[in-house]
C-alpha cells in the first residue's frame, strides 16, 4: 500500500478529490496533507476526512527557501510518503528538494502542456484563440512544469468564455484526472491517461477557480 502525502495552500478541491478515490479498493492511502498556509481551508477539510494535517508556515522563515524545505522534509519525512501529490501548492520547490524526492513528486496544471507553463493558463488560452483548454498531470523535475507527463484531459473553450468559467470547466475534469494518474502510478503504471474532451464532471467536484499550481 502506497503512502500518500499531499501540499495544498488553499481549499484543496484537488486534494478532497484524491483522498475520496483513495477510500476503499484503492493501491493507494493518505498518511498527511500539509499546508503552507496556517488557515488553509483545505485543511478543515482534511481533517473532516479523518487525514492527519500539519503546517509548515512558509511566512515564518522570512524568505530562508532552505530553512523552509528543511522544516517541509522533517515533516515529510515523519509521514514516511512513497508518493507526494501538489494539489495548488503554490510554492516553488527548488532542485535540492526536488532531488530528494525525484521520481515521487506529482502535480496537476490546468493547462494542455507544454502549453502555457506557469500562471495566467486560462486567460492565455482564451487570449490565444484556442478552441480547447485543459489539464496535465506530470512528475515534478527541477525545470518549471516540464516534467514527464501523466496525464491529460481536455475542454472545449466557447465563445466569450471568461476566465472564471473556463477554469470552474478545467477544474471539474481536475478532480476526474488527478485520481486516475495517482491510482495508476501508486502501481508502477507510468504511462499516460488521456481523457478526451466531453467527460461528465466528477461527482461531489466542489470549483476552486484559478487553482493553478506550481512545482
Amino acid at each position: 500500500m502506497r503512502r500518500v502525502a499531499i501540499l495544498i495552500s488553499g481549499r484543496g478541491s484537488n486534494m478532497v478529490a484524491l483522498v475520496r478515490d483513495m477510500a476503499g479498493d484503492h493501491p493507494a492511502r493518505p498518511v498527511l496533507v500539509l499546508s503552507n498556509v496556517p488557515a488553509a481551508k483545505g485543511l478543515r477539510r482534511a481533517r473532516e476526512m479523518d487525514v492527519e494535517t500539519a503546517v509548515v508556515n512558509h511566512r515564518a522563515f522570512g524568505g530562508d527557501r532552505a530553512a523552509f524545505e528543511a522544516a517541509l522534509t522533517e515533516r515529510l519525512e515523519a509521514a514516511r510518503p512513497d508518493i507526494i501529490c501538489l494539489c495548488g501548492f503554490m510554492r516553488i520547490l527548488t532542485p535540492g528538494f526536488i532531488e530528494r524526492w525525484a521520481g515521487r513528486i506529482l502535480n496537476i496544471h490546468p493547462s494542455l502542456l507544454p502549453r502555457y507553463p506557469g500562471l495566467d493558463t486560462h486567460a492565455r488560452a482564451i487570449a490565444a484563440g484556442d478552441g480547447e483548454a485543459g489539464c496535465t498531470v506530470h512528475e515534478v523535475t527541477d525545470q518549471l512544469d516540464a516534467g514527464p507527463l501523466l496525464g491529460q484531459a481536455r475542454v472545449p473553450v466557447k465563445v466569450g468564455d471568461t476566465v472564471d468559467a473556463l477554469a470552474a470547466r478545467v477544474l471539474s475534469v481536475e478532480h476526474q484526472l488527478y485520481p486516475a494518474v495517482l491510482r495508476r502510478f501508486a502501481i508502477g503504471d507510468r504511462s499516460p491517461v488521456y481523457m478526451p474532451e466531453g467527460i461528465a464532471p466528477h461527482a461531489g467536484a466542489d470549483h476552486e477557480p484559478g487553482s493553478g499550481t506550481l512545482p
